[in-house]
């Protein structure tokens, strides 16, 4: 029996993060002769493996091979997703509308809406049912998918962007025809014209504003069996004509209709926000061609291969989707990057506040990292390109910003319940209204002949009261327009419900390395101990011998002191990382120890009183100290390391107070004295020092325990454990890292702690903007529904009424927009 792995995204390119069809191709590969068992290896966390296990004697591992990447291709070709852009979605209600009626189709394995990125992913097996039929299903329901690449015209480009809008849609076209036809009905009666004449007209602007709100309310009935907004708005119309309110029942479909295309309108605003940050990345770029790998100048100042420097370049304009990793772009004086990668030549200033939310430049020179959608300053840059344009920093931070916008806070959630009971409540308090008069106490049903409203009118007023719009769009605007501000400010909130939790912190608790300190120490310190005989040089070789197998920034400082002193380098054999205390490894045969003084004191070691002094001098001065030695041996001599505080620590920490947050914290590994002195340069409340990663985990818990709610702010990769058990998780420095943007709540793009009291208030106005959107939907509904028991309100004032209070609260919430939390 033999095995063979195979990485999953090359034989699932487009269906590998899909796990149905990851179990769709394992089963299939199950049923193939000479195949025992097939299963995934996630390889540690890393790119999920496809492993075979086989027999030898009956396939070959060229077959094996084969055989997967043909199960893999039919699986891709038979299980589609689609990612749709839907048109006309004004109200979260027409979500679950789309995706109970498409999901409803033979074949659709899935269907999910995003109401605030406006857009409806869909998995569906091409055997029974093809994205046409989705399609048609959609249209059916009284919407549309947007093609890609859909352009508007050069007439429509020069005229206002709501005219625009109006003449996109074949909907908000009915609803300009329905104004001027009521319009028309007003002029006919003011010139004294038939009763007759001006109600034609009425009805057929009842007719045309009506026409796409009756086919949505008809085709829920028909297709999802649910009364929706649209079939009570049409039954609301059609008792106003049949008891002669003609020009009324005209007024209540065009102002319905005309709420509908600018809650739709202003909708479409929102979520144009995130995305305009496409138009951030250039379309072309240039790509520089030339000598590759040139045999006559290799080895010349350093070149080692690739694109010749010494020889002539050709440089050619190509669309950003033909280049691939690895690829030399040529950015100009003034122009705007078009790819993620790093600088091979050249050196300028960068303008990075499209994705991190910094206000100056940043200096920019060989072997930084440059950002596509950033603006080049002054100087030429060659840059190699390290991601593919639809997986650049843009791409991957719309992608985040529009599955954030998707994730519902409680307090959304807590919306939508309530109006899925309070819609139908009224509903039947409608007809409750409508009969029970009538029936027991003789009121009038019709409209009396004085004029004065009978109890149907009045149940159809209540009708349109029911409307949920406003206060169900009163959570996900605000929303969306909080995470897309935040966004636009280098600040990543991946849903609704960490936005609300921010609100509701009162402590923060901080990690010391690479985030309250600038996480590039450098060896200040080196002393060798007199009784081991050793030079110093040779005590910071065998440290950096066992720390070069590490990744820590502590191990990183010893081994560039150690290269920057001309010392050879040998890395250690059977290096054991020892969580939270050092490291330790076999050296020329030797079994050494680097880490903390606990732990020497593990394994029995004793510090002479020199040695003790030095660590305590060192250690109050708020550097770290790393004793070296042998595990059965004397101690061969200590190293100091130190670490700088990031300038705006102790400003983002007094900020933070006036934000509301009551106690900060640092949690670390390293010792007491040293946590002390930073905590002192910083201005932290409390130090908790000394910690492993499991402790961290349970200081975060204690503070949970005492405060409610807590955010743990950290580098997002060695603090994973603390940064998921907090309330909130935020990650510095997300611009540049993959590991800070899958494992955090909340992402700093940038490193600058300053952005976090701008979080939390960002955070607390977004709240306060929401409360105020539902107190205000809620008193708009009871004060009509008062009006419409007593017969005080019509028809059109209800709809008005309903119309204003879904506006107000958009505009409320898009306020956010606009302007800076801190305003």
């Amino acid at each position: 029996m033999q095995k063979i792995k195979l990485d999953l995204p090359v034989i699932l390119p487009a269906n590998g993060d899909c796990q149905p069809c990851t179990e769709r191709l394992l089963e299939t590969l199950r049923q193939r002769g000479g195949l025992f068992e097939a299963h995934l290896d996630h390889n540690g966390g890393q790119a999920a493996q496809l492993c075979l296990h086989y027999d030898p004697s009956l396939v070959t591992m060229a077959m094996v091979e084969q055989h997967a990447r043909e199960a893999g291709i039919s699986v891709q070709q038979r299980y589609r997703h689609r990612e749709l852009t839907i048109e006309g979605m004004d109200c979260a209600d027409c979500a679950l509308k789309l995706e109970r009626g498409v999901g409803q189709l033979n074949g659709v394995l899935n269907a999910a809406v995003n109401f605030t990125a406006g857009k409806m992913w869909v998995e569906y097996d091409t055997d029974a049912v093809d994205q046409s039929v989705i399609a048609g299903r959609i249209h059916r329901l009284g919407y549309a998918v947007k093609e890609e690449g859909a352009e508007t015209t050069g007439a429509q480009e020069t005229a206002p962007a709501f005219v625009r809008f109006l003449t996109a849609h074949p909907r908000d076209v009915s609803t300009l025809l329905a104004g001027l036809l009521l319009a028309a009905a007003g002029a006919l009666t003011l010139a004294g014209a038939a009763g007759w004449m001006v109600n034609a007209v009425a009805v057929l602007a009842t007719a045309t504003g009506g026409w796409f709100v009756a086919r949505r309310g008809l085709s829920a009935l028909w297709i999802n069996r649910e009364l929706d907004m649209n079939f009570l708005m049409t039954l609301a119309a059609v008792g106003a004509l049949v008891i002669g309110e003609v020009q009324e029942a005209a007024l209540v479909m065009f102002l319905f209709s005309l709420g509908e295309t600018l809650e739709a309108y202003t909708m479409d605003r929102a979520r144009q926000s995130i995305r305009s940050l496409l138009t951030l990345a250039p379309a072309t770029a240039t790509r520089l061609t030339g000598c590759l790998d040139c045999e006559e100048h290799l080895g010349q100042d350093g070149y080692s291969g690739g694109i010749c420097p010494f020889c002539a370049q050709h440089e050619t304009r190509v669309p950003v989707a033909e280049l691939r990793v690895g690829d030399l772009i040529l950015v100009k004086a003034g122009e705007r990057i078009a790819m993620d990668g790093i600088v091979t030549a050249g050196s300028s200033t960068v303008n990075q506040a499209s994705v991190t939310g910094e206000s100056a430049p940043v200096d920019k020179a060989v072997h930084a990292e440059v950002f596509a959608g950033t603006l080049n300053g002054s100087g030429a840059l060659e840059v190699q390109v390290t991601h593919l344009a639809a997986d650049n920093t843009i791409s991957r931070l719309i992608h985040l910003v529009e599955q954030a916008q998707a994730q519902k806070a409680p307090t959304q959630r807590w919306v939508d319940r309530f109006a899925r009971i309070y819609t139908p409540a009224v509903v039947v308090g409608a007809l409750f209204i409508a009969l029970a008069p009538p029936l027991l106490a003789g009121q009038p049903f019709w409209n009396l002949p004085d004029g004065a409203h009978g109890w149907l009118y009045r149940a159809l007023t209540m009708l349109v009261i029911a409307c949920p719009c406003a206060l169900v769009i009163s959570t996900p605007v605000s929303i969306v327009s909080a995470i897309s501000r935040a966004a636009q400010q280098g600040i990543l909130i991946k849903g609704g419900a960490y936005l609300e939790a921010v609100g509701r912190l009162r402590v923060v608790a901080f990690d010391k390395t690479g985030t309250l300190t600038e996480g590039e120490p450098a060896l200040t310190d080196l002393t060798p101990n007199p009784d081991a005989g050793m030079t110093a040089n040779e005590v910071l070789a065998v440290a950096a011998a066992v720390e070069s197998r590490s990744e820590h920034p502590l191990a990183q400082a010893v081994v560039r002191a150690a290269l920057e002193r001309g010392l050879t380098v040998i890395p250690a054999l059977e290096v054991q990382a020892l969580s939270g205390r050092g490291a330790r490894g076999l050296v020329a045969g030797s079994d050494i120890l680097v880490g903390s003084v606990a732990l020497f004191e593990e394994f029995g070691q004793i510090l002479t009183p020199g040695l003790t002094q030095a660590v305590a001098d060192l250690e109050a001065a708020g550097k770290t100290v790393m004793l070296v030695g042998r595990a059965t041996g004397p101690v061969l001599g200590l190293l100091a390391v130190a670490d700088r505080v990031r300038p705006d620590a102790r400003e983002a920490l007094v900020s933070l107070k006036r934000a509301g947050i009551t106690h900060t914290v640092m949690l670390t590994g390293d010792n007491e004295r040293t946590a002390q002195a930073i905590a002192r340069q910083a201005g932290v409340d409390e130090v908790r020092a000394s910690l492993r990663p499991a402790q961290k985990v349970a200081a975060v818990e204690a503070l949970l325990a005492t405060y409610g709610a807590a955010a743990m702010v950290g580098d997002g990769v060695n603090d994973a454990p603390a940064l998921a058990r907090a309330s909130v998780g935020v990650a510095m420095g997300g611009a540049g890292s993959d590991q800070a943007l899958e494992t955090a709540d909340v992402v700093l793009m940038g490193d600058d702690l300053r952005k976090l009291p701008t979080l939390i208030a960002l955070s607390r106005r977004a709240w306060r903007i929401v409360q105020q959107n539902i107190l205000l939907s809620l008193s708009i509904k009871a004060v009509f529904m008062t009006l419409a028991l007593f017969g005080a309100a019509t028809l059109w004032m209800a709809v008005f009424a309903d119309m204003g209070a879904s506006l107000i609260v958009i505009f409320n919430g898009m306020r956010l927009l606009r302007r800076a939390a801190s305003e």
